[in-house]
């Protein structure tokens, strides 16, 4: 039979090759993690369990993909919204901007020039 592997994210991890073992690991890290308010074990065990039960057990296989699916629109939709946010803050940036000030003339432009008439 040939090994089993768990990927997480970038990372892969070898599974024993007896479904037996594996189920067992399984079984312990969930019953482990239903006792999580102790020292050293943790709640975190039981999706751990979940994912290598889910190796072996085809409905603990669906509910992982189901899980991995709905997590993976999350995210996608969390992505679009945030760069929607981003932009319309970036627009609303750019209209609030003042625009920018025309160059006034310097007082000695403005001076009088020898020979005009002035008023007076």
């Amino acid at each position: 039979m040939a090994k089993q592997h768990l990927k997480i994210g970038t990372k892969r991890f070898s599974l024993p090759s007896s479904p037996i073992v594996r189920i067992g690991i399984g079984i312990l890290l969930v019953l482990g993690g239903l006792v999580g308010f102790l020292p050293i074990l943790g709640f975190w065990m039981v999706p751990l369990g979940l994912v290598v039960l889910s190796v072996d057990i085809p409905a603990v296989r669906r509910f992982r993909r189901r899980v991995e699916v709905k997590w993976g629109h999350w995210r996608r939709e969390r992505r679009a919204e945030k760069a929607r946010r981003e932009r319309e803050s970036a627009q609303v940036v750019a209209s609030a901007q003042p625009a920018p000030a025309t160059r006034r003339k310097s007082a000695k432009s403005q001076a009088k020039k020898p020979g005009s008439k002035s008023a007076g």
